[in-house]
């Protein structure tokens, strides 16, 4: 397996878009309070934010995520499809409540994340935006590892430390 890094988002972002157009859902993983990883199937939708991935994630704030989370904000967001293309995504993800954030997110959902990739939330939250259980999870990365299936080729991303 060969492996290339890079500090650069943008050298691999067409790939990060493509794959996860094409496989769209996500396996988010956690870690509870005995460090036992848990796992989710989610849709998370993505876009650019000086030059860096960010990601977001409506969501319920059930009991579980929200301990997890507390205990400790690492996850990791894992796409794969039948060629055996992933995408692994290491990330600190936390809930983000303002009000400003929540629409964003909803409007990433709804037209303006990645073609093919959102959904309208109305059909989960019927009161929008400002539904009272309608939340939203921030993804921030600091590691993508992209591996293409057909000669197992990898790049790695991680952003030059500040």
């Amino acid at each position: 397996m060969t492996t290339t890094r890079t500090s650069d988002f943008s050298t691999v972002q067409d790939t990060f878009f493509t794959y996860v157009r094409d496989i769209k859902y996500a396996t988010m993983i956690t870690v509870d309070r005995r460090n036992r990883p848990r796992a989710r199937v989610l849709l998370p939708v993505w876009e650019i934010v000086d030059g860096r991935p960010v990601g977001w994630l409506a969501a319920y704030k059930t009991p579980v995520k929200t301990a997890h989370l507390a205990r400790n904000p690492h996850t990791t967001y894992s796409y794969w499809n039948p060629r055996q293309n992933t995408l692994h995504v290491d990330s600190r993800s936390s809930w983000s409540d303002d009000r400003a954030t929540k629409r964003h997110a909803w409007d990433l959902y709804t037209e303006g994340g990645p073609p093919g990739v959102g959904y309208d939330p109305i059909h989960y939250w019927s009161g929008g935006p400002d539904d009272p259980e309608y939340e939203v999870i921030r993804i921030d990365p600091w590691r993508i590892q992209l591996v293409r299936g057909s000669d197992l080729r990898s790049t790695i991303w991680q952003p030059d430390p500040d």
